[in-house]
């Protein structure tokens, strides 16, 4: 019988009622004061009919509420689902339609956001970070599984939202298994949860990995500026850091400028993009450790691989498997290539979803059976650690967080003057890689790159935002007159 998540992490937070377990606002909260909270958040929804299979959206930055609102929709039997605040409001919308809520928490106002969510019928509160709401009015919805615990909502390569329900076995089994196989964890250390909860390598391994298994966190809302990151991590003598490389750069970055350089970091895990081996090393020169790399997807909640530790990590790869993943390779046409050590990679086990949340034909073009396609091109050597050599699909990865091209192109082609839009990605020095957008004006009307990418920044989170524009007059086409994305992204990294 699968361990539901509130159950063990009630016991945990039972066992350290008076101690402490996350750092808020410049002072610790005990078990008690989390567990105070949860309670609270329980009786409001459940006076106003939150009940099992419901669903609880979340549009709030990293907080005890989130943990608590988690914790009391688990103990109802219901699921959270947290949604970037800055995602803008056609694909916040849409993701809510999607998954159907009880009701919407937001941590602040959002004028526009407020209005699109009444004129769609859909109910809202506001809540503080650290306390709970005053009011909440649910509505009726039509309820989902029991043993789902969160659905992580993004915008799929069409441009359509995309839900991914992960239940509470999946992210059981994820984030015990993460602290057991990365060695130098140890119950007690106080990991950084500054990572987004709508980030699936956030909210399970630096949000419910330390209440699961005995650590304390660190809660911050926002990474930015990175120098107060810095000194909370100083003050609060947080020793385990979990990042993306992005993140990684700015921090040194800001030691560069007299920000503090924390001494008790033990452990960098770095996740959500590929580490750059010159950046590995400064990183090492800075904290006294480099960083260990690893691998997952929001499918497989998330964490696939990771090196294990220091001793036995091989830079340029994301390391093993964590236990309890069965893997294969393919080819594009889906014929087994396994026995070559390279090809796309299929994998299946504990952590990986089932389906999209009902949505059948995305079900069916990434899984097969309980087999779940990565869409990623990798190479295994003999001892089984894992190297990323590209991406199947033409995501764009901007400092950690997956940007889908069509997603943007679908928002430019709302602008009159655009006929048609390619977005693609080039390199960056900082975040890895930026968009690009490549646009066909509507036959006479005018448009400035500038105008481009403010009609963008109305719509869009700021890292989807295209940092650069070129008009075309026509698109190079293939035979069946589909755009060529790839000459035009070769075009765009050979100018960049």
């Amino acid at each position: 019988m699968v361990i539901r998540l509130e159950n063990a992490i009630w016991d945990r937070l039972q066992e350290d009622w008076d101690k402490p377990v996350l750092w808020w606002s410049e002072e610790w909260w005990t078990g008690q004061k989390l567990g105070e909270l949860t309670i609270e958040c329980k009786k409001k929804l459940e006076d106003e009919g939150f009940g099992k299979g419901h669903r609880l959206a979340v549009m709030m930055p990293n907080s005890p509420m989130v943990l608590a609102l988690s914790l009391a929709v688990w103990s109802l039997g219901g699921a959270i689902v947290p949604i970037n605040t800055k995602a803008g409001v056609p694909t916040s919308i849409g993701i809510l339609e999607l998954v159907d809520p009880f009701a919407v928490v937001l941590g602040a106002e959002m004028e526009d956001l407020e209005q699109a969510l009444t004129e769609h019928s859909l109910t809202w509160c506001l809540s503080p970070l650290d306390a709970p709401f005053t009011a909440i009015a649910g509505r009726p919805s039509l309820a989902g599984k029991e043993d789902l615990a969160v659905i992580f909502a993004t915008s799929g390569t069409t441009g359509l939202p995309k839900a991914v329900p992960l239940s509470h076995g999946n992210l059981m089994h994820n984030a015990q298994t993460v602290f057991k196989e990365l060695t130098e964890l140890k119950e007690g250390d106080i990991l950084l949860n500054v990572l987004p909860n709508f980030h699936s390598f956030g909210f399970t391994v630096a949000g419910l990995m330390p209440l699961i298994c005995g650590m304390k966190q660190t809660v911050l809302p926002s990474f930015m500026p990175p120098h107060k990151t810095l000194e909370t991590i100083c003050v609060s003598q947080t020793n385990v850091l979990i990042i993306v490389p992005t993140m990684l750069t700015f921090l040194t970055s800001s030691i560069d400028h007299g920000a503090p350089c924390p001494k008790g970091v033990k452990l960098i895990v770095s996740g959500g993009d590929r580490l750059n081996v010159q950046l590995d090393k400064k990183v090492k020169d800075y904290f006294g450790v480099g960083a260990l790399e690893g691998y997952g997807l929001t499918e497989c909640s998330p964490v696939v691989c990771v090196n294990p530790s220091y001793e036995r990590r091989k830079l340029g790869t994301v390391g093993p498997f964590i236990s309890g993943y069965e893997w294969r390779l393919t080819n594009e046409a889906k014929e087994d290539v396994t026995l070559k050590r390279e090809g796309i990679l299929w994998v299946r086990g504990a952590s990986v979803t089932s389906e999209y949340f009902r949505d059948p034909d995305k079900s069916a073009d990434r899984f097969d059976g309980d087999w779940f396609n990565t869409g990623d091109y990798v190479r295994i050597d003999n001892e089984g650690y894992v190297q990323i050599l590209d991406r199947v699909t033409d995501i764009i990865i901007v400092g950690g967080f997956n940007v889908y091209p069509q997603e943007v192109e679908a928002i430019l082609q709302t602008h009159p003057a655009v006929e048609q839009a390619i977005v693609v990605g080039i390199p960056h020095q900082v975040n890895g890689e930026v968009p690009k957008a490549f646009v066909k004006k509507t036959q006479g009307m005018d448009l400035t790159q500038r105008e481009v990418i403010e009609f963008c920044k109305k719509h869009l989170a700021h890292y989807k935002v295209p940092r650069s524009v070129e008009f075309m007059d026509t698109f190079p086409l293939s035979n069946t007159g589909k755009v060529l994305r790839r000459l035009l992204k070769k075009e765009a990294c050979t100018r960049s």
